[in-house]
This record gives structure tokens, C-alpha cells and sequence, in this order.
């Protein structure tokens, strides 16, 4: 018996390496698409409902563009790897993004924020800025990732799935150093109980079939409780579920009265409008964010312009 199609986009996801994460959200796209034209099968469909989709996305549900754009992925990708297809993109337009500047802190500010914090958080958000971490890049660092001789931090499989190494700031080394004390004796408490595997990248288990239950594999931020894996079903220890960082850095910027909208990946934008203005150079920063295109960085540049252009207001002479 056949398998069913989402079924099939499970396996070719899983395949090429996806994410856990891109693979829940590509099902669900792919889900809403069938379910939109009234659980018509894809392969009976094309270009034009495929756009008739993204037009209610963007008309009846006002999605932003990002999102219209990441529900065309995952359909191309079911039309590309399972079905077996292309599309025409004449017919099918990607949303244009909006350019717009992003939010940056003062060091101030920042400063604000982790009064507002505690535990865990306080060290994580100093990562976030200090070492200009995106969220799922911190919540995933193993214990082997951090190196305190060369005082460096390696993100591994990180946007792109390319690995890049960061500095570390000097000034969280003892709390780092604690926290791996942390995780040493949970992962001890683990192994006492009859557990104390985590998940491995890239079929790495069966290339390293003990690797799993050694330390330097774990998560430096694991999570208070075991789970059930949700691919293999494996009770582990997973990381730190982020969701509950960026609860705890809103609710922090709020507390501290700052009139700004605050994310977690707010501190990775001032941690590279920072360095510029320390004189770093454009390159070097966008090595340190892992950025692709060196024009992604440069809107960094932009928020260091006072008044778009440098300009002094004539209100002010």
C-alpha cells in the first residue's frame, strides 16, 4: 500500500536533513493547501490554485509576507521533491518583503533587561547580544561547542545549516563555567537512571553509537525534565524550550519601561550595530552573524545614520 502523501513529505524531509521545526511547518502548509481546495490532491493541482493559496493568505488572513513566502516554500518543496514536478514561476510571485530597519537597543537598555531577568534567562540573553546568537542557535549549544581557551563559541548547523565561530564574551565565562557544572550533574542523575542520551545530528548515532551518551554531546542549556523524542520516540533530554526566553525577555523590556518592541533577536541586531560602531568593519561582522550576502548586513549600517543621511536637523542649528 502506497503512503499516504503527507507521509511521503515526512520521509523527504527528513532525508535532506530538515529540521524538526521546518518539517512541522512545511506539513502544516502543505496541509492548509490541500484542505483550502477542499482536499483536492496536489498532483491534480498547479500553478494557478497554488496562487489562489497565497492570495487569501495575503487578502482574507493578512499574513505577512515572510509567511506567504514560507507557505510557498513548503508547497514547492511537495511539488519539487514528492511529486516530482515544477512549477511555473512565471505564474507564482514570491511577496515582496517590506524593508524596514530593525530595532536596536542602547547598552543601556540592555542593561535594563537583564536586571529584569533571572536564572537561566540572564546568561542566555547575555549569548544572545554578547555573541549575536540567534534564539534556536543559543537554546541548541552543546557542551563541546564552547571554548574557553580561544574563547570562542561554534554554532553548528545554524541558518543555512552552516556552522560559524563567535566570540565569547569574557565576562560570562564564570557563569558558562557553572552552568556546564549544571548540566554535568543532571546528565550524571540521567545516567544513574538508565537514560542519559540525547539526539544526534545527521545519523550520527550510527556512525558514533556511543556518542549520544557522552557529555560533551549534551545541551548546555537542557531542559528541567525528560520528553519523548518526537521523531524516534526515545525518552531524552531535550534543550531549553525557547518559547520561554522570549516570554521572559518581553516581559523584562516591559518591566524596565522600555518603549521599544523587544525580542530575542532584537539583541542580535545591537549586538551588530554595536560592533560597527566600535569600528569593526562591514566584513567581519557579517562572518560573526554568518550572513551569506554582505547586503543583509549592510542595514546595519542605515540604523547608524542619523536622520537616514547623517543629516543635521535645520531645527537644530
Amino acid at each position: 500500500m502506497p503512503k499516504k502523501l503527507l507521509d511521503q513529505l515526512q520521509d523527504a524531509l527528513r532525508t535532506r536533513h530538515y529540521s524538526y521545526r521546518t518539517e512541522k511547518t512545511y506539513l502544516d502548509w502543505v496541509r492548509r493547501f490541500i484542505l483550502f481546495h477542499d482536499k483536492k490532491h496536489p498532483d491534480q493541482m498547479g500553478a494557478p490554485e497554488i496562487q489562489a493559496f497565497l492570495t487569501h493568505l495575503a487578502r482574507e488572513r493578512s499574513v505577512s509576507a515572510s509567511t506567504q513566502n514560507q507557505a510557498l516554500s513548503a508547497i514547492l518543496f511537495l511539488y519539487r521533491a514528492v511529486l516530482r514536478r515544477e512549477v511555473d514561476p512565471v505564474m507564482i510571485a514570491s511577496a515582496r518583503r517590506p524593508e524596514r530597519l530593525p530595532t536596536v537597543l542602547t547598552r543601556g537598555e540592555i542593561m535594563q533587561i537583564l536586571d529584569h531577568l533571572n536564572g537561566i534567562h540572564v546568561l542566555m540573553v547575555r549569548l544572545l547580544y554578547g555573541s549575536g546568537l540567534r534564539l534556536m542557535e543559543c537554546a541548541r549549544l552543546r557542551i563541546k561547542d564552547i571554548d574557553f581557551d580561544f574563547k570562542t563559541i561554534t554554532v553548528r548547523n545554524g541558518k543555512g545549516n552552516k556552522d560559524r565561530v563567535t566570540p565569547m564574551p569574557d565576562s560570562v565565562v564564570p557563569e558558562l563555567e557553572r552552568q556546564i557544572e549544571r548540566a554535568r550533574l543532571l546528565h550524571e542523575e540521567d545516567l544513574q537512571a538508565g537514560f542519559g542520551e540525547v539526539y544526534l545530528p545527521d545519523a550520527l548515532e550510527v556512525k558514533y553509537p556511543r556518542a549520544a551518551s557522552e557529555f560533551i554531546w549534551q545541551y548546555l542549556f537542557p531542559s528541567i525534565r525528560r520528553s519523548l523524542d518526537p521523531r524516534s520516540g526515545v525518552e531524552r533530554r531535550q534543550h531549553i524550550e525557547p518559547s520561554a526566553l522570549q516570554r521572559a525577555v518581553k516581559r523584562a523590556a516591559r518591566e524596565a519601561g522600555i518603549r521599544k518592541r523587544v525580542t530575542c533577536h532584537t539583541l542580535r541586531h545591537s549586538f551588530a550595530t554595536h560592533l560597527l560602531q566600535n569600528g569593526y568593519d562591514i566584513r567581519t561582522v557579517q562572518e560573526l552573524l554568518g550572513h551569506k550576502d554582505v547586503r543583509t548586513t549592510m542595514i546595519y549600517t542605515h540604523v547608524l545614520n542619523r536622520g537616514g543621511l547623517a543629516v543635521k536637523s535645520p531645527l537644530d542649528d
